[in-house]
């Protein structure tokens, strides 16, 4: 079976928040973001048990969608112990958005999986995609017709998430394969870039020549720290061939 030949790039920030609680990996045949949530009673543990169950299958070329979905689910059982003495309003979670390579009817592919708000971008000739769905209160609003995107970027609930890793009761992990095209470029994101920077200017970095490592601290940069009022965490990782 042959590899694709991949390049990749990470970047976090603080933001102005006292504590950076996003986590990210970057180990192929894996990449993900996590959004922890909990304050001081554990949203950074949350997302470094979710990104700690992912590293630990990230040992050979592919992984399966069953290892993904097992480490998963490890992680929301150790985050739901972790939280097991807080009070249900506030107990630590994280969301989770990642890619990783796996083989799907006896073809090379990526998989992609999501809890949460954190998203997953695509870009290639033909444009961006946004090919994660938010598990969130505004998303369930847009998709039921009730207000428009434009709405949803403002809207006083834009924070509320109906899923993550840690909550136990609120399903398991959306799954997509995709195939896997030379001059591919993803990007996966914690919500702390989404909420400062536009989907156009996003595509905008992605479709130009940066280096990944460049463009994932020129996205950063975009959400500007300095100002921005939550972490910020990108991954970005492309296809330059398909060679093995």
């Amino acid at each position: 079976m042959d590899l694709p030949e991949l390049s990749w790039g990470a970047a976090t920030d603080p933001g102005r928040r006292a504590e950076n609680q996003d986590s990210h990996l970057a180990a192929p045949p894996i990449f993900a973001v996590a959004d922890g949530m909990g304050g001081h009673v554990g949203g950074a543990q949350a997302s470094e048990l979710a990104v700690q169950r992912l590293a630990e299958i990230a040992q050979g070329p592919t992984v399966t969608m069953e290892a993904i979905r097992t480490a998963l689910e490890q992680a929301d059982k150790d985050i739901m112990a972790m939280g097991a003495d807080v009070d249900p309003l506030s107990r630590p979670g994280t969301t989770v958005a990642g890619l990783a390579l796996t083989e799907h009817d006896g073809e090379l592919c990526w998989l992609a999986f999501h809890v949460g708000d954190s998203r997953i971008y695509g870009c290639s000739e033909k444009g961006l995609e946004r090919i994660s769905t938010d598990h969130s209160v505004v998303q369930a609003l847009v998709d039921a017709g009730a207000i428009t995107e434009e709405r949803a970027l403002t809207h006083p609930q834009r924070h509320m998430i109906t899923k993550a890793l840690g909550f136990g009761d609120r399903g398991g992990a959306d799954f997509a394969f995709l195939p896997v095209v030379p001059g591919q470029r993803f990007l996966m994101c914690s919500d702390g870039l989404t909420g400062e920077v536009l989907d156009a200017r996003i595509g905008e970095l992605l479709r130009g020549d940066a280096d990944d490592q460049s463009l994932a601290d020129r996205l950063v940069a975009e959400a500007d720290p300095a100002v921005a009022q939550d972490n910020v965490t990108v991954v970005v990782v492309s296809v330059s061939s398909t060679a093995g």
